[in-house]
C-alpha cells in the first residue's frame, strides 16, 4: 500500500518563527484500517504493508487503548510466530517500507522504497537538526538478551536499515546526516519510562527526510516470540529539555518549565497585566492564563501530554514568544 506522507507538521507556524520540526503523529493518536489486521498509525507502516513476502507474516502492529502514556492510544509492537512454519516475525513500525526479499531473515531490511517496486517510495519529510529524540515506552522481553529498539535516521535521498549493503540495496551512508538509537535494557519494563537518545551527526546541513524505525527486537536474527514494546509521545528536542532556545522579545521577562508547572516572571513595571497562551505542535491553543498585578506567576500544566509546546506571553506594550518541553 502506498502512503503519501502529507501529514508532516513543521512547528514553524507563522506566529512562532522560532519553532522547530516535529512529526505530526508522534503520539500515535491517528490510525488507518482500524480493527483490520492491517491497522497502522498514520504515516507509519508495518509488515502488513511491506513487500509481498513480509505481508505473509502475522499482524505485529497494534493500536492499544488500554496501555497508553497520554491521549487515547499507544503503539504496541509484538513478535509473532508464523503458524506451521515456526519462523518468528519481528514486530515493526517504520516510516519506510519493510522489505523481505526472501524467507531468509538475514535478507530483510527497511528502506524508503519497496525492493521490487521502485515507484513505491515512502519517505517522511523532515528538515530539522534536533539534539535528541525522546518518548515513553514499556517493554516485555520474550527471551534472554532481547532488547527493544527505537532508531531515527536523518537523511537525504534514499536510505536503508540495516545500512550494510546487500544485493537488494546499496550502501546509503553517504546520504546520512545523523542517527539516534535507543535500546531498552534487557528484561522487562512494566511501567511507562521516559527514553532519550542523542543524535550523532556525521554531516553538515539540514536533512530532507527522517526514517523512524521501532521494534521489540534489536537483532532481527535472534528474535523471540512474545517480545512486546509499547511506545508513545515521541518528540524531538532542539536544545535543553527544560527551556528550548527562546526568542526574547522582552528581555525583562522569563518563562520556563519545571516539574509540571510553567513559571512566568516579569519586571515589576510590566506586571500590571499579562496573558500566557500555550499552543501544541498542531498550532491549537490548549491553555490561556491571565496574570494580574504580580511579577511572578505559576501555571499548573500537569494535565498536558508530554511534548513540545509554544507559548506567547502578551503584555501591555510587548509580547514574548518561546518554546517549552513539558514532560
Amino acid at each position: 500500500m502506498n502512503k503519501t506522507f502529507t501529514t508532516l507538521l513543521s512547528l514553524s507556524i507563522s506566529l512562532f518563527s522560532i519553532a522547530q520540526t516535529q512529526i505530526a503523529n508522534g503520539g500515535f493518536e491517528n490510525w488507518e484500517n482500524i480493527a483490520a489486521q492491517t491497522e497502522e498509525p498514520t504515516d507509519f507502516n508495518s509488515n502488513k504493508t511491506g513487500s509481498s513476502t513480509a505481508q505473509i507474516g502475522p499482524q505485529t502492529c497494534f493500536r492499544d487503548g488500554s496501555v497508553k502514556h497520554g491521549g487515547s492510544y499507544a503503539l504496541r509492537l509484538e513478535n509473532k510466530t508464523v503458524p506451521i512454519v515456526g519462523t518468528v516475525v519481528n514486530g515493526n513500525a517504520t516510516t519506510g517500507v519493510i522489505n523481505a526479499p526472501s524467507t531468509n531473515k538475514a535478507d530483510g531490511y527497511i528502506g524508503t522504497t519497496k525492493y521490487n517496486d521502485a515507484a513505491d517510495i515512502r519517505r517522511l519529510a523532515f528538515t530539522g537538526r534536533p539534539d535528541s529524540i525522546v518518548g515513553w515506552y514499556q517493554y516485555t522481553s520474550g527471551g534472554t538478551g532481547e532488547q527493544g529498539k527505537v532508531t531515527a535516521i536523518l537523511h537525504n535521498n534514499h536510505y536503508y536499515d540495516p545500512e550494510t549493503p546487500t544485493t537488494n540495496h546499496p550502501n546509503p551512508t553517504a546520504d546520512k546526516i545523523a542517527r539516534a538509537t535507543f535500546l531498552t535494557p534487557t528484561g522487562s519494563t512494566g511501567t511507562w519510562t521516559r527514553f532519550t537518545a542523542p543524535f550523532v551527526y556525521t554531516a553538515s546541513g539540514n536533512p530532507t527526510y527522517i526514517m523512524l524505525n521501532m521494534t521489540p527486537s534489536n537483532n532481527q536474527l535472534t528474535t523471540f516470540a512474545g517480545s512486546k514494546i509499547w511506545i508513545d509521545d515521541v518528540a524531538f528536542i532542539y536544545n535543553s529539555a527544560v527551556s528550548v532556545k527562546e526568542q526574547d522579545l522582552s528581555k525583562n521577562s522569563k518563562v520556563y518549565y519545571f516539574e509540571k508547572n510553567i513559571y512566568v516572571q516579569v519586571s515589576s513595571k510590566d506586571s500590571e497585566s499579562h496573558t500566557l497562551e500555550l499552543y501544541d505542535v498542531t498550532g491549537q491553543l490548549v491553555l490561556t492564563q491571565k496574570m494580574e498585578g504580580s511579577a511572578s506567576s505559576t501555571v499548573d500544566v500537569s494535565s498536558l501530554k508530554t511534548g513540545v509546546y509554544m507559548y506567547k506571553l502578551n503584555g501591555k506594550a510587548q509580547s514574548k514568544f518561546g518554546k517549552l518541553f513539558v514532560d
